[in-house]
């Protein structure tokens, strides 16, 4: 795996459009990087990243990169949204809806759609996608059972079978990631947005529990959505968690960059820079829409960051006392 990868949200249009044309220049430019590590899922765009992604990787080297996909969702023919209105985030035309189903038969049927709307005839890294009460509230207990009962099963099936290479689950919390590795053998667990500069709870459940079990992490939503990137000072109402960010998330982050501030450091390198120094996390997947966003994020994985910096953070209590953080500037 290349320590970069490719977060393929924004390839289904979320929060705003993206042309075919921009979102292969966007895997083109990313590739040329030589990032091989490229994460997407029905639910981006209603099967639009996914399209997209299978268009731009086809003519590849299949051995040369790493392919995840995800599993829970079903994308159910839909004639009664506007086409090309917001839909979950997404501005998409694909005419779909989605159905949750967490069982043996839903997903086998969300895989082999998967392959087909990818054009590809092998995933690499097979994830259940969203399981958790974050998701589901009150439902969250009917699906895992179904996941237990079945779901998983037919997962580790594929991995045995080596249709797949590996199997996990990607989700925005911690506390499924850590029942999901009661039920089976995990292999890599997708985490996004809950170990990032803003956040490091999971450091002290999640990791020492993915450590004992012999999971590896990828990180996603190193940015929480929006506002590591953006900062507080740019125009609009920055976002976490993808929604408008609440008063208390708005004046950490001031205090971050007031420590990014002073010693010429930008918000962005940082955030990036951090969720990479843990030794469980094998590789980032930043939401890439654009090949200047590839190169941006190149020069923020190459940016020099004092040790300095990092000791300032933790001393204002700004920052996990034992979240390992980078001797250096990160390679790419």
């Amino acid at each position: 795996m290349s320590v970069l990868g490719f977060g393929g949200g924004p390839l289904g249009n979320l929060y705003q459009p993206v042309s075919d044309r921009q979102a292969t220049a966007t895997v083109d430019a990313a590739w040329e990087a030589g990032v091989r590590v490229f994460d997407t899922a029905p639910y981006y765009g209603l099967g639009l990243s996914e399209r997209r992604m299978g268009d731009a990787l086809r003519a590849r080297p299949r051995r040369e990169f790493v392919l995840s996909t995800k599993v829970g969702r079903l994308l159910e023919p839909d004639s009664t949204d506007p086409l090309a209105s917001e839909r979950h985030g997404f501005v998409t035309a694909m005419p779909f809806r989605v159905r949750f189903d967490y069982s043996y038969d839903g997903i086998m049927r969300s895989y082999e759609a998967s392959l087909h709307r990818l054009g590809l005839a092998r995933i690499d890294l097979l994830l259940v996608h969203d399981l958790g009460r974050a998701t589901h509230g009150d439902e969250h207990q009917r699906h895992m059972a179904a996941f237990a009962d079945g779901g998983y099963r037919a997962m580790d099936e594929l991995r045995r079978s080596g249709d797949v290479s590996g199997i996990g689950i990607g989700a925005n919390e911690s506390a499924v990631c850590a029942e999901v590795l009661k039920i089976g053998r995990i292999d890599r667990i997708l985490l996004a947005g809950r170990y990032t500069l803003l956040e490091q709870a999971a450091l002290h459940d999640l990791f020492p529990q993915c450590a004992a079990h012999g999971a590896r992490l990828i990180l996603g939503g190193i940015y929480n959505s929006g506002i590591l990137a953006t900062g507080t000072r740019a125009p609009g109402i920055p976002r976490f968690n993808y929604a408008p960010a609440p008063p208390e998330v708005v004046q950490r982050v001031r205090q971050i960059e007031a420590v990014c501030e002073s010693h010429g450091v930008s918000l962005a390198a940082a955030a990036l820079q951090f969720a990479l120094a843990h030794p469980l996390v094998e590789c980032v997947i930043p939401g890439l829409c654009s090949p200047q966003e590839v190169q941006q994020t190149l020069q923020l994985a190459q940016e020099p960051v004092p040790g300095l910096f990092w000791r300032q953070l933790k001393d204002a209590a700004l920052l996990d006392p034992n979240a390992p953080t980078p001797g250096a500037a990160c390679a790419a």
